[in-house]
């Protein structure tokens, strides 16, 4: 992978975990920021199989006591497809889990740290010029009610186009994937749809950022 990448992702795994002050953010903090993340993640995955493995059973025991109710079997058949849907999210975030400990010895490379750090500095400093963007771009969304998984991924984008020079393709790009990796099966098209309203929005001339360098 290459390290912006890697570095993209260790900020979204530490961004809730970020000091109050960017400042105060040390490169030695960013393994145990991670570290902490991981531990997240796996309690979310055990979650995740837990629930999956309740509304399947739930959707079993309908089915088979559904008799030939047609109303029955059909809010039987749902209960399943959510519990695979479920399913599928915990094996995807245990994918995701299995990589942590590379992921983990690659955030004490220098590049990857530094970037790492930088987007994380971003954020902290220019949050709230960050969510006003999104906040005009939203469209019947409200900024505190988004997953913050979601609303993670679109913070680091949007700092990077405003404020650390990566390209607008470059950054939905990769929030995308970023999206694809730790979201829902929707979450990466909400995250293209609402980053490209956000284009739009920062090439207006009175666009709420003025200066797009820290």
């Amino acid at each position: 992978m290459q390290p912006r990448r890697i570095a993209r992702e260790l900020a979204l795994l530490s961004l809730s975990q970020m000091p109050t002050e960017p400042e105060q953010l040390e490169e030695k903090q960013l393994s145990q920021m991670v570290l902490i993340a991981v531990r997240t993640l796996t309690d979310e995955i055990h979650e995740a199989l837990e629930t999956a493995a309740a509304e399947l059973k739930r959707g079993s025991d309908r089915l088979l006591g559904s008799e030939t109710r047609a109303i029955d079997v059909r809010s039987a058949k749902t209960m399943v497809a959510d519990a695979i849907e479920l399913t599928q999210k915990a094996i995807n975030r245990i994918g995701v889990a299995v990589e942590m400990p590379e992921m983990i010895q690659l955030a004490n490379q220098a590049e990857v740290r530094a970037y790492a750090i930088e987007i994380l500095q971003a954020i902290g400093r220019r949050q709230v010029e960050i969510d006003q963007i999104l906040v005009q771009s939203l469209k019947d969304w409200q900024i505190n009610r988004l997953p913050r998984i979601d609303r993670d991924i679109l913070r680091i984008a949007v700092a990077e186009i405003a404020f650390l020079g990566i390209p607008d393709r470059v950054a939905i790009n990769e929030a995308i994937e970023l999206a694809k990796r730790y979201s829902d099966e929707e979450g990466h098209r909400f995250v293209n749809g609402v980053l490209r309203r956000v284009t739009i929005l920062m090439s207006e001339p009175d666009s709420p950022i003025l200066q797009k360098s820290i």
